[in-house]
């Protein structure tokens, strides 16, 4: 397994837009083993900063496979998970003191009433 890994393995990265496979080099391959060790998955967000810059380029050279009509015989090294960043709006002064009030349970809020 860990030979055919080695030899034809591709890495699967997923997209809002759907799993993509990519075929990285002999080297990439080697150290793409190395991260995924533990782990078949792993979110983006957990990796360090030279994995991350892996991954960034393997998906910029775009040497996607495409899957084959009949399934899929390719040994997969590891699955990244890359779901986009969570955008948030900006509270104002008013509106973060509102939400933090709305947070404290209502026996908190009666405690400290009676305080």
């Amino acid at each position: 397994m860990w030979m055919e890994k080695l030899s034809d393995g591709v890495l699967r990265v997923l997209t809002a837009l759907g799993p993509r496979y990519i075929k990285p080099t002999f080297s990439q391959r080697v150290y793409l083993l190395w991260i995924f060790r533990n782990f078949q998955v792993l979110p983006f967000q957990v990796l360090t900063p030279r994995q991350r810059k892996l991954i960034e380029t393997l998906c910029v050279e775009q040497n996607f496979v495409a899957l084959p009509q009949n399934g899929w015989d390719l040994p997969i090294l590891g699955t990244v998970e890359r779901r986009p960043p969570i955008e948030m709006e900006p509270l104002s002064a008013g509106q973060a003191e509102s939400r933090a009030s709305d947070a404290v349970s209502p026996l908190a809020a009666d405690a400290q009433h009676e305080s």
